[in-house]
């Protein structure tokens, strides 16, 4: 028994050191990002890490960025790029970075807050071809998100729209 205590004793003291780290890191990091973009959000993903949530808006495009405070501020880790197709959409053009760690979902959240803000209410995109081969995780991402989905299965193609009504 005392054995499993001490070990639980060494994870949380990781954990902690683990959170200093990211802590020390975000404040360096935050700087540099404060620097060039906004700084819109710190958040935290599925895995616990830390991110700083920045965009960028220039003429009529707009990006979501994450940084990820594990590692040194280099560039963005993930992004949603879009683009004010007029006064009332938003048009998502690319996702970029991994999957399944949660930066996905909190770029989404910033930009629905980003287009909340701009009274935009509507939000679409297209799914092409190239992401035909994980066209189930699009879905499943879109669903949650409250987007809806029109594929076309023949032409391996479809579109998505988010409104808010």
């Amino acid at each position: 028994m005392l054995l499993l205590g001490q070990e639980q004793d060494k994870e949380t003291k990781l954990d902690r050191n683990e959170l200093e780290f990211q802590l020390l890191r975000m404040q360096n990091d935050m700087k540099q990002i404060a620097k060039s973009y906004d700084v819109i959000g710190v958040d935290q993903t599925k895995d616990d890490n830390l991110v700083i949530v920045y965009k960028s808006e220039q003429l009529d495009q707009c990006k979501i960025m994450i940084n990820d405070c594990e590692s040194r501020y280099d560039g963005w880790d993930f992004s949603i790029d879009a683009v004010y197709e007029d006064e009332n959409t938003l048009h998502i053009g690319d996702i970029k970075g991994p999957a399944n760690k949660g930066y996905g979902s909190i770029c989404m959240h910033y930009l629905k807050e980003t287009a909340s803000d701009k009274n935009i209410p509507t939000i679409k995109g297209d799914i092409a071809k190239r992401d035909w081969g994980h066209v189930d995780r699009l879905i499943h991402f879109y669903e949650k998100h409250n987007f809806a989905i029109e594929l076309d299965t023949e032409n391996k193609c479809g579109k998505i729209e988010w409104n808010d009504f």
